[in-house]
């Protein structure tokens, strides 16, 4: 447990909890640690290399061992990774004459030389019969031995890994930014914060929880823990019953309720009761989930509690035995009584719907008159409003100044997206300008002073994590609409699984298109070599795990777009497998080394969504010809089989097309309004950091940082979204 808790915090952190143990003469097993760290991309910082030498050999060991376990899952080292072609890149045939060869093995095998001179005689052969094909025809060890060592270069990637506090503190305080997150956070992070929440329960709470998924989960520790409960909704209640039972806490798929004990039964009646005993109008929340609740009922028994009364009511309206009118009835009522007006003044009361009904009812308005209520409306709701939702609608309104008719992307809290043409018609620019000033100087008064701001500008274009959805666990992943830069000579891109019950095949494809988006190209299982790059081989399943990798030398790339996606092609989903990811590698000139070497990686992404075919990211080739990543993170439905990259080329680049013209809030944007106002600004550029504390602002921490510096880095960027 303690090995899975120090893991935790350095996956959130990239700090290692302060090393214990007897002091000693560890200096040379810390500078060993340093160098096996370094072979898989990263390395000690002097003060924790201090720590460590301080300590017994014996203790840094132990440190050690665990560390790079926890480092070698980070970066997707912590699995074999094979390729088909043992010398890949080297030597992979055309595709035609691949094919041609396993036809020729297959007829020089006894068993299998009938059933191919069958298929040959129809004139189409299965490639799944033949033996050579889709298997691995050598071990992991041959083809390690069939490769050259790598070359270190200057870009390789390099992660520091920070001295942090004492075990205890690290993981209350980690509870404390996961349960008081400003924003959604990702089903993984989730999990992490249900793991605190049980240890962090009876201690230090945060002032406030916003997000209601994060209070479900700390709810359900506290109920175990006899704590008291966070509950002011009866949506709250629902939510902890699905936490309870293993299930959805976001509601958006249906949860099998359990049958609870009678001391659990009587905390969730008796919360429903005390939210709708201090609020009857409470109850109108129940329309929006009136199933769930009907099925939440069936296993409370409420009737069996006449002293909680108010809770029966809450049942009784979920099956249409009680009424209770919903605000959005009110609205439309109002809306078709009175118009916008009317519905204007009753979406007052609850400012969130009034901003996500801001361009419906821009929209709808009857003339400039009524625009300049709703203006005036949302002026004065701002201020109650949360940073994320003002953010959202913030962003939202920048990218209606388009005209309509374009690609509008959709993406549920799953990752799935879709596209459809934009029908809706324009927002008045006045009217939007207005409010986008508005919304940018209640986001400058939130904001709080930086004091001297010390920025990476590399973290300028990162977009905004309104939503920890928007992203995936992994090694240097960004929020869906970031655009980083793109070094290096070569690109390879990598993907590795690992079924579960039955055979799998996954394949990594890339498509290559033109600055229209149209296609130029592509690389997969039946196009394995182009003018720009290579595929290592199909692999057609993976009960001891299996990947594939392409590699692209991006001076030969022809198209404006690279877009690496993973089809699923057979077999188990995303989110049925053992373990997915994909990443990718950036290499310099000449660099050898094997197919996969942790040290080149640049990022690594779990895949764990909805849909058949995941895009991960986006490679755009700039004016200036550099190359420049952004951040899809999206899953399309695909079909239910034989996914590949020629049939779903057209919906692809819909969905590339789609992101890469929409303009997402960036990190930029929030440091733009702090620094509009007298504050000391700096651009590190790798020197040695200022003496005095600082807001640092950044990819990655840099040492040397004076202790009372607030740091952002990709780890907390959340921290910079206002509450």
């Amino acid at each position: 447990m303690a090995y899975g808790l120090e893991s935790l915090v350095i996956r959130h952190t990239h700090r290692v909890p302060s090393p214990a143990g007897p002091s000693g003469e560890g200096a040379t097993a810390a500078r060993q640690f340093d160098a096996a760290l370094t072979s898989v991309g990263f390395k000690l910082s002097a003060e924790l290399l201090e720590r460590l030498s301080g300590l017994s050999g014996s203790a840094v060991v132990h440190t050690a061992r665990r560390t790079l376990r926890t480092v070698s899952e980070m970066v997707g080292d912590h699995v074999r990774h094979n390729a088909y072609f043992i010398d890949f890149p080297a030597n992979v045939p055309d595709t035609e004459e691949f094919w041609t060869r396993c036809v020729a093995k297959a007829l020089g095998d006894d068993t299998s030389r009938e059933n191919v001179l069958t298929q040959l005689a129809h004139g189409v052969v299965d490639l799944l019969s033949l033996p050579a094909y889709g298997r691995y025809q050598h071990t992991y060890e041959q083809m390690l031995a069939a490769q050259d060592e790598l070359i270190a270069s200057a870009g390789d990637r390099v992660t520091v890994l920070h001295l942090g506090r004492d075990l205890d503190d690290e993981l209350t305080d980690l509870y404390l930014a996961l349960a008081g997150s400003t924003t959604p956070l990702g089903e993984e992070h989730l999990d992490d914060l249900k793991t605190l929440a049980h240890r962090c329960a009876l201690g230090p709470q945060p002032g406030s929880i916003p997000v209601r998924e994060n209070r479900a989960v700390v709810n359900e520790a506290r109920l175990m823990a006899g704590a008291d409960l966070l509950l002011d909704t009866v949506t709250d209640v629902l939510r902890l019953a699905c936490a309870l039972s293993g299930g959805d806490v976001t509601l958006q798929e249906p949860t099998r309720f359990r049958a609870f004990p009678r001391p659990v039964r009587r905390a969730l009646l008796a919360g429903l009761d005390a939210v709708v005993a201090a609020n009857p109008a409470k109850l109108a929340d129940v329309h929006a989930h009136r199933e769930p609740f009907k099925r939440l009922g069936e296993r409370l028994h409420p009737h069996e509690y006449p002293r909680w009364p108010h809770a029966a009511d809450v049942f009784a309206v979920a099956r249409g035995e009680k009424e209770a009118r919903s605000f959005d009835s009110r609205v439309e009522k109002l809306l078709d009584e009175s118009g916008v007006p009317g519905a204007v003044r009753l979406l007052e009361s609850a400012p969130g719907k009034l901003f996500r009904a801001l361009d419906f009812l821009l929209r709808t308005a009857a003339g400039q008159e009524e625009r300049d209520a709703v203006v005036a409306a949302a002026v004065r709701a701002a201020p109650e409003v949360s940073g994320r939702v003002v953010l959202s609608v913030r962003e939202h309104l920048q990218n209606r100044e388009r005209e309509s008719g374009g690609p509008r992307i959709f993406v549920n809290r799953r990752g799935r997206g879709w596209v459809a043409p934009d029908t809706r018609p324009p927002v008045p620019a006045a009217d939007r300008d207005r409010l986008i000033a508005a919304l940018d100087a209640e986001m400058r008064r939130r904001l709080p002073a930086p004091g001297r701001l010390l920025l990476d500008p590399d973290v300028l274009d990162v977009a905004l994590p309104l939503s920890g959805r928007a992203s995936a666990a992994g090694l240097g992943v960004l929020p869906r609409g970031s655009v980083s830069a793109v070094g290096g000579d070569r690109l390879r891109f990598f993907v590795y699984w690992k079924e579960t019950g039955k055979r799998t095949d996954y394949d990594l494809s890339a498509l290559l298109l033109r600055a229209d988006y149209s296609t130029d190209s592509w690389l997969s299982y039946t196009s394995l070599k182009t003018v720009a790059g290579v595929h290592s081989g199909d692999v057609t399943e993976a009960p001891d795990g299996a990947s594939e990798f392409i590699e692209l030398s991006l001076d030969r790339v022809r198209g404006a777009f690279i877009v690496p996606q993973v089809d699923i092609y057979a077999g188990e989903g995303f989110e049925e497998v053992e373990e997915s990811f994909f990443g990718f590698m950036v290499r310099d000139g000449g660099q050898k080394g094997r197919p996969f070497e942790p040290r080149t990686v640049r990022m690594k992404s779990e895949l764990r969504g909805t849909g058949r075919v995941a895009l991960p990211l986006v490679f755009r080739r700039e004016d200036d010809g550099r190359w420049r990543a952004k951040w899809l993170h999206l899953y399309l439905k695909g079909i239910s089989a034989a996914n590949r990259v020629e049939e779903n080329q057209v919906s692809v680049s819909k969905a590339v097309r789609a992101v890469v013209e929409r303009e997402y809030l960036t990190v930029r944007y929030l440091t733009g309004l702090m620094t509009d106002r007298p504050t000391a600004v700096d651009l590190w550029d790798g020197k040695p950091v200022p003496d005095e504390p600082v807001t640092y602002i950044g990819l990655e921490r840099p040492e040397g940082l004076h202790p009372d510096s607030r740091v952002v880095t990709l780890e907390n960027l959340r921290d910079l979204i206002p509450g």
